[in-house]
């Protein structure tokens, strides 16, 4: 089973087709960090150590990806792993600490650090990797989505060391010492596009670039020290045919400079109301999103009223995948979760304007 390229067997799927703002019957639904803790199930296999230990079992990887279809009728699964598996898998020294997230014994610091981010070989040095997502394209019978890290968030880890909140020493960097910044970048859009590259020859649908944390960035940042890079990797995934989306956290004064790095689908947090993000970037752009994730949290009452507004102020545009507008909660409640996406399937209609609420 194939499901890639122009002539992949999914060419015809609603999220695919949302993904290239063609008509279909029905708005697809997925959501970030839709396996995981929100899960019982998840807590039932996922067993001891890190994510990176589960990641290399891919009988784990391919279940726990496999779960939230099961449960929810999402239109779209997303392979389980980290952005941070290519760079592990080089040897680079990163971990992913439970309850902290990635942590780096030695953060990057100077040129000589380069030489511990050789070339991705994705057949020996990520095998795991390939064989859940030949797994999972032989059990689904909706589309797998790929992803990776952005270079500019992956770097943000390598150099700070562990999650941060001001990116101090990854900003310090960018103003210091351009050369070496622009030299780490490169080496982590090529660690980028092997991976993604490795997933979609494996069967992958379509892909996600995730930028997570580039709204620390200003506009003039970001376009001088990011999207050159991010432009690498999507520019060499373009050649696949595949959907290529791109998403990052609090960037509302980006999604200009997003959609021109060239993405298909460009994710929204839930900051951007959906009918003035795409008054931004054009009628004819996808986007993605873009519930709040604290309305799950909040019960099946506000979550519902949020999903019937999204669906609103989409106003039928065929161009539209419905998601969160970041990851699911470890603290949301799954039939909150099976609630929105009944609602989506049910009410989101494609192809005719709605009235959309003042």
């Amino acid at each position: 089973m194939v499901g890639v390229g122009p002539t992949g067997v999914f060419d015809d799927h609603c999220f695919i087709r949302a993904c290239r703002g063609l008509p279909h019957d029905r708005v697809p639904v997925w959501f970030m960090r839709q396996a995981g803790r929100s899960l019982p199930e998840y807590r039932a296999v996922r067993g001891t150590g890190t994510i990176l230990d589960a990641i290399k079992n891919p009988d784990l990887s391919t279940e726990i990806t496999l779960q939230p279809v099961r449960r929810y009728g999402v239109d779209a699964a997303i392979l389980y792993s980290d952005i941070v598996v290519p760079a592990h898998a080089v040897g680079f020294g990163v971990t992913v600490t439970p309850g902290v997230g990635p942590e780096i014994a030695e953060p990057f610091r100077s040129a000589a650090d380069l030489d511990r981010l050789r070339p991705l070989d994705p057949v020996a040095d990520t095998p795991y990797v390939l064989e859940t997502v030949r797994q999972l394209v032989e059990e689904l019978d909706v589309p797998l989505i790929g992803f990776a890290g952005a270079p500019f968030t992956v770097a943000s880890y390598l150099i700070e060391g562990r999650p941060s909140r001001d990116y101090l020493n990854t900003k310090s960097l960018m103003f210091n010492d351009e050369r070496l910044w622009h030299s780490l970048m490169d080496r982590l859009a090529d660690l980028a596009i092997a991976s993604l590259t490795s997933q979609i020859d494996s069967g992958a649908s379509a892909v996600q670039l995730f930028d997570s944390w580039a709204g620390a960035l200003s506009p003039d940042q970001y376009q001088r020290y990011a999207a050159p890079h991010s432009q690498k990797v999507l520019s060499a995934v373009e050649q696949t045919g595949v959907p290529r989306i791109h998403f990052g956290v609090n960037t509302g004064e980006l999604l200009e400079l997003i959609q021109g790095v060239g993405a298909d689908v460009v994710g929204i947090d839930w900051r951007v109301r959906i009918d003035r993000a795409r008054a931004r970037l054009g009628g004819s752009v996808a986007l993605q999103g873009n519930l709040d994730p604290a309305a799950v949290i909040a019960g099946v009452d506000a979550a519902v009223s949020g999903t019937r507004e999204v669906l609103a102020f989409n106003a039928g545009h065929p161009g539209h995948i419905f998601n969160l507008g970041h990851g699911v909660m470890p603290t949301a409640d799954p039939d909150v979760l099976s609630e929105v996406v009944r609602v989506v399937h049910a009410e989101g209609t494609v192809g005719s304007v709605q009235e959309v609420p003042q």
